[in-house]
């Protein structure tokens, strides 16, 4: 596995890439690797020639009282996990490099980006469209691929693909989940025991209101009370948000006729962790994961 750090060199690796024919498969991180991150460099592994693992934590992303200073940072760990798993080459850009004196060039998705995470991290989107075509443009890859835990983000980033007319596919992966059911995060090193013995209940109300849709309730009323009554089985977290919404605006539904993605936030009370989770309830014709073609 080579290591870059310039983004010149980055772009030349690419081109060199491409004009012996090989196809890229780019999986854009912030690092802190886990197996939800493995899972999607495997999947590059498995479908393309060349597979390009970013680790780039982000600051235009974080707002001004989040956890960017301390948000994990093991990179030769990372480096080593990136390997073991098929990556070809790492790019680990500085921030001096990626956001220079004067920068003052930022991407916006506008409508769906102030729903949901959006209303309560106004600038979040901004620095992900902003720090995913950049990579996007240095790294150029045919395919990348994201993980479906983050949902809003991929609905996002699937939109701005679409209207800036970019040359890539977007590769959507199931959430990888602990065995007890929560989402994999590398946020969850923060989550105290008392929390993670209390963070599985989400992943449980999700399973729980799957089986009630599949059963045939399709009131988002209904459903939703009962998501809440669940998640208060526990006191390790407070709910910020559940919402169904549909898949392309983000438009909040009042019935299930279709396909509907039910997004959730909690906060939980010892260590100010936020927890994201989501489900899709779709028909049969639906399938809920992309795969490439």
């Amino acid at each position: 596995m080579k290591i870059v750090t310039d983004i010149i060199e980055m772009q030349n690796e690419s081109i060199d890439k491409k004009r012996s024919g090989k196809i890229i498969g780019f999986v854009p991180t912030m690092g802190a690797l886990h197996e939800g991150h493995f899972s999607l460099i495997e999947y590059a592994r498995k479908n393309c020639d060349c597979v390009v693992v970013s680790i780039y934590v982000n600051p235009t992303q974080f707002g001004p009282f989040e956890d960017y200073s301390k948000y994990p940072r093991p990179f030769n760990d990372d480096c080593k996990k990136a390997e073991k798993y098929g990556c070809d080459i790492l790019f680990n850009p500085s921030s001096d490099s990626m956001y220079p004196k004067n920068y003052m060039t930022y991407v916006n998705t506008e409508n769906i980006t102030t729903k949901l995470e959006g209303a309560i991290r106004p600038d979040h989107f901004k620095g992900v469209t902003t720090i995913v075509t950049k990579l996007f443009n240095i790294v150029t890859p045919d395919f990348a691929i994201f993980g479906q835990k983050d949902a809003q983000q991929t609905v996002v980033i699937k939109r701005m693909v679409e209207d800036l007319n970019m040359n890539v596919s977007i590769i959507i992966r199931p959430t990888v989940r602990e065995k007890n059911g929560l989402a994999l995060s590398s946020r969850n090193v923060y989550l105290t025991d008392s929390e993670k013995t209390g963070a599985p209940n989400i992943y449980s109300c999700l399973h729980n209101v799957e089986e009630k849709y599949k059963n045939g309730e399709k009131s988002v009323a209904i459903l939703k009370k009962n998501m809440l009554a669940e998640l208060k089985k526990t006191d390790a977290f407070s709910t910020e948000y559940i919402e169904f919404v549909d898949m392309i605006s983000l438009t909040p539904v009042q019935q299930i006729i279709d396909k509907t993605l039910i997004v959730l936030a909690c906060r939980t009370k010892e260590s100010n962790t936020r927890l994201l989770d989501n489900t899709i309830l779709h028909t049969a014709a639906h399938i809920t994961n992309e795969e490439m073609h």
